[in-house]
C-alpha cells in the first residue's frame, strides 16, 4: 500500500503552491482534490497582486508585501516546470477612490497624466470633473458608493502593482505538480482526518482512506466541514464577469463600487460582490447587469463590449478576515486557509511559511496572529 509523508487536503492555488514547496524539499506528497484541482476560488479569482494595499488588515501586510515580491520567481518556476505561460502583467493599477486617502506609495495622478496613462477612464473622469457625481446604489456587499460627489473629492493615483491571470496560473500550478511528481486524486472529497494518540495519521474519504504522517487542511470554503476540528472558515460569494471587444485598457483600474483586471488576450474581467449566502454559486443576471453598468460608468467604451462570460466563486473567509496558518492542537495536522480575497496573492508567501512549519524550521515571519488557535 503506498503511503505519502503529506496528505494536502484541497487543489487550490494554495494547495499546489505548498504541495510543490514540499516536493522540492524531497517529500512525497500527495493532494486530495473535491473537485478539479484549482477549479474553485482560484479559477474565479480576478488575479490582483495588491501586496502593498492600505486595505488589507496591519497584520497581514508584511506577508502580503513578501508575496507580492516574490511573484516574478514564483510563476517563473511554474513556467520553467510546466511548459506552459502564465499571464503575469506589470502595468500596474489606476486606483479612484471618493474616500480621499491615497494608499502608501501611491503617485497621485492630475488627470492630463491619466489621460495619457489610461484614456479610455479619462474621458468618463473629464466629464464627472464637470458635473457632482449623482447617488449610485452600492453592489451587493460592496464599499458604499460615494454620494452627489465631484471628481475633485476623488483621490486618483497610480499603484506600481502587478496582476496575473488565475486560470492560467492554476493551469502551470497543476501541470508542474505532476512533473514534479506529486500524486493527485481528484473528485474525491476528504470527509475526516485521520487521528490516532493525538496525531494526525491520515484522512478518510468518501472513497477510501490514505495514510500520512502530516496532513495540510488547504480546502479553502470547505476547510471547516472536515473533523474532527470544525475550523471557522465559511464561503463569501463573489460574482464576476469577462467582457471582450472593449477598449485596450493596460492598468488594472480599481474604484470603490467596481473593478477592471486586463488580460493579455484582450478579455477584461469585471468584479466583484461580497455575499453571505453559504454555498450557493448561482449567478444572478440583475447583479451581472448592475457589474456591467458600473464598468461602463468608469470606462464608456465599454457600452460596445460584449460579454465573454460570467461566474460565481466562493471566498474562503475566517472571523477576522485574517488567513489561519499553522499547526493545529491535533499533533501533524496544520491548516492553510481562510486566505479570503487573498489567495492568488498569498500562495508564494503560504507556500513558504507552511513548509518549514512542515520542516519544523524556523520562519522569517511571526505567525502569531494567524494561529488556529486564536478562534479556541
Amino acid at each position: 500500500m503506498k503511503t505519502w509523508d503529506t496528505v494536502i487536503i484541497g487543489g487550490g492555488i494554495i494547495g499546489l503552491s505548498l504541495a510543490l514547496a514540499l516536493r522540492r524539499e524531497g517529500l512525497r506528497v500527495l493532494v486530495v482534490e473535491r473537485g478539479e484541482p484549482g477549479r474553485e476560488a482560484s479559477w474565479a479569482a480576478a488575479g490582483m497582486l495588491a501586496g502593498g494595499a492600505s486595505e488589507h488588515p496591519e497584520a497581514l501586510r508584511p506577508l502580503a508585501a513578501e508575496s507580492a515580491r516574490r511573484y516574478p520567481e514564483f510563476v517563473h518556476l511554474l513556467e520553467d516546470e510546466s511548459g506552459m505561460k502564465v499571464d503575469l502583467r506589470d502595468q500596474g493599477t489606476i486606483w479612484i477612490s471618493g474616500a480621499g486617502a491615497l494608499p502608501e506609495n501611491a503617485e497621485r495622478l492630475s488627470l492630463e497624466r491619466l489621460s495619457s496613462l489610461e484614456p479610455a477612464v479619462s474621458a468618463s473622469l473629464l466629464r464627472e470633473f464637470m458635473v457632482a457625481r449623482a447617488p449610485v446604489p452600492a453592489l451587493p456587499g460592496s464599499l458604499p458608493a460615494s454620494q452627489g460627489r465631484s471628481i475633485p473629492e476623488k483621490s486618483v493615483a497610480y499603484l506600481d502593482e502587478r496582476s496575473v491571470d488565475p486560470r492560467a496560473l492554476v493551469r502551470a500550478a497543476t501541470q508542474a505538480a505532476r512533473h514534479r511528481q506529486v500524486d493527485i486524486s481528484s473528485g474525491t472529497e476528504v470527509k475526516e482526518v485521520l487521528v490516532s494518540q493525538g496525531r494526525a495519521t491520515g484522512v478518510r474519504t468518501d472513497k477510501t482512506a490514505y495514510s500520512a504522517a502530516t496532513v495540510i487542511n488547504c480546502a479553502g470554503a470547505w476547510s471547516g466541514l472536515i473533523e474532527p476540528q470544525t475550523l471557522p472558515v465559511r464561503p463569501v460569494k463573489g460574482q464576476m464577469l469577462a467582457l471582450v471587444g472593449g477598449p485596450p485598457l493596460r492598468h488594472v483600474v480599481r474604484a470603490d463600487d467596481v473593478y477592471l483586471v486586463p488580460r493579455s488576450d484582450g478579455r477584461i474581467v469585471v468584479g466583484s460582490t461580497l455575499e453571505n449566502v453559504g454555498y450557493n454559486k448561482q449567478v444572478e443576471v440583475d447583479t451581472i447587469q448592475r457589474l456591467s453598468q458600473a464598468a461602463v460608468e468608469l470606462v464608456p467604451a465599454l457600452a460596445k463590449a460584449r460579454k465573454h462570460e460570467d461566474w460565481a466563486g466562493l471566498r474562503p473567509a475566517s472571523p477576522d478576515h485574517l488567513p489561519i496558518l499553522g499547526e493545529t492542537s491535533t499533533r501533524g495536522y496544520f491548516i492553510a486557509g481562510g486566505h479570503y480575497r487573498d489567495g492568488i496573492l498569498l500562495a508564494p508567501v503560504t507556500a513558504n511559511v507552511m513548509t518549514a512549519l512542515v520542516l519544523r524550521k524556523a520562519s522569517a515571519y511571526d505567525l502569531s496572529a494567524f494561529a488556529a488557535s486564536r478562534f479556541a
